[in-house]
């Protein structure tokens, strides 16, 4: 464990960069790109607000997104919580709508790839998929992959090249000694990023041929860290060194740049990158009037619904706080009785019951059992897992049909998505913006059952421990 102070011994101070500056560069270098984000679960909207969210991804989808004029567009692949194959199958799928979108509206497109700050996904396989149809569609694919997996807001920085997990106040340590890397699918055991990249892609981009853009340099040299993302070819990775909100908003001004310059990328990244990228200034957390202006003019509940999928430790930590503060309803889903066909029906009929009834009283939460059930491998522990969130939908959309909550909260990524997307039926909405600062995502649904409903994205591993108190709080009011 190291503090802050040690970790930038020797680094030059922090540079002063407003959302503003980049919003000017991107001007002056006539750049109206808008920025196809592949988020392969929905908590990387959780840094932005005001733009549009795609779960569905047909042409005509793509068509509505780059009609909002936003800088731009979230779409929600879920392929996290997918095989190798079906990921690759749905970034293809993506990448393919947004072009055809994109050619007949007449929009400049760039594709980002976000993934977990903790380096959990399917990497290479994405950013190299989203080359490959660039290519195919455009003649050129990327020169670089730009490596960014740093959020700070939620304590994942990257020095040295290597990326740390933790806190100001409680320090910081390698990344690949958290649990994290510990997980059953996409576990790993580098911290420091080119070896990373040589680990998951087996070798065949050797930690050496990684282009490193240390601190230094880019708090010193724009012409230096322009060169360096100049120089990639044929799809390098190329690793950055990020502690701040400046520090992103450095490398925006120089991937304009470089960019306009002829330089074409990917982008592999965690949450706040995209937000920089843009100019997007930093949203202040929402208030209870902004909540409220989210809200329909539907009946709703009198308690919102909280649901529960995450089983990293963060999570288990803070509902016992919600627990102790609130004192909700608690229901579980057994995942024992959900992967047994003959138990499984009669089970999630008897959870849903029992949450419609209790939402006229107050917040229930809905909750996954806390043991964790793994298979005997990758692709089998992936399948129980759908067959988990599977059943979450399942117990949604019942509670949707007969009693909608004044609000929902879905605490995990997978979680996240499929209660969205399956469960609340939402198809476009709109980000409004921050609960906490810099994390926790509010959605408003744009149709389907649950428009006018506010939607919270939660992810299993940000904020503190009083964190989802304080968000079920304020939604409360």
């Amino acid at each position: 464990m190291k503090n802050l102070e040690e970790l930038l011994a020797g680094y030059p101070e922090d540079v002063h960069v407003s959302a503003e500056t980049v919003r000017q560069a991107r001007v002056q270098a006539e750049d109206n790109t808008v920025y196809v984000v592949l988020d392969d679960d929905p908590t990387g909207t959780q840094s932005v607000a005001d733009l549009p969210v795609l779960t569905s991804w047909e042409k005509e989808d793509f068509e509505w997104a780059y009609s909002t004029g936003k800088a731009a567009v979230y779409v929600m692949t879920n392929s996290r919580s997918l095989s190798p194959r079906d990921a690759e199958h749905v970034n293809r799928e993506v990448v393919r709508s947004a072009l055809a979108a994109a050619e007949a509206t007449g929009t400049d497109v760039a594709f980002v790839s976000r993934s977990d700050s903790t380096l959990r996904g399917h990497f290479p396989l994405e950013p190299a998929t989203i080359s490959e149809e660039m290519e195919a569609a455009t003649g050129k694919g990327a020169d670089g992959i730009v490596v960014v997996p740093a959020f700070g807001d939620a304590g994942r920085i990257t020095i040295n090249a290597t990326h740390y997990a933790g806190s100001v106040a409680d320090g910081f340590v390698p990344v690949g000694e958290t649990e994290f890397a510990k997980d059953a699918t996409f576990g790993y055991e580098s911290s420091n990023l080119p070896e990373w990249v040589e680990e998951k892609t087996g070798g065949d981009m050797p930690a050496e041929s990684v282009i490193v853009i240390d601190l230094t340099t880019l708090r010193e040299s724009k012409e230096r860290t322009v060169d360096k993302l100049t120089s990639a070819k044929n799809g390098i990775a190329i690793v950055v060194d990020i502690v701040t909100e400046e520090d992103l908003r450095l490398l925006a001004l120089a991937l304009i740049e470089a960019e306009a310059s002829g330089s074409r990328f990917v982008y592999r990244v965690g949450p706040p990158f995209v937000r920089a990228r843009i100019g997007q200034a930093v949203h202040d957390p929402l208030t209870v009037e902004e909540i409220a202006m989210s809200r329909g003019s539907a009946e709703l509940a009198k308690g919102g619904l909280i649901v529960v999928g995450s089983h990293v430790g963060l999570t288990t930590r803070q509902l016992d706080h919600l627990r102790h503060r609130r004192s909700p309803v608690e229901l579980e889903i057994d995942v024992a009785k959900v992967v047994d066909p003959q138990r499984r029906t009669d089970h999630l009929e008897q959870v849903a019951r029992e949450a419609i009834s209790a939402l006229d009283s107050g917040n229930v939460v809905v909750r996954t059992s806390r043991k964790l059930i793994t298979g005997d491998d990758a692709d089998s522990s992936l399948d129980i897992s759908r067959q988990v969130s599977a059943a979450v939908v399942d117990v949604v959309q019942k509670i949707l049909a007969e009693n909608p909550p004044r609000f929902v909260v879905a605490k995990g990524g997978i979680t996240s998505s499929d209660t969205a997307s399956k469960g609340l039926q939402i198809r476009r909405a709109l980000v409004i913006g921050p609960m906490l600062p810099g994390i926790v995502s509010l959605w408003s649904g744009q149709d389907g059952p649950a428009a006018g409903i506010p939607y919270i994205v939660f992810a299993g591993n940000v904020g503190d421990d009083e964190s989802l108190a304080d968000v079920v709080d304020k939604l409360s009011e």
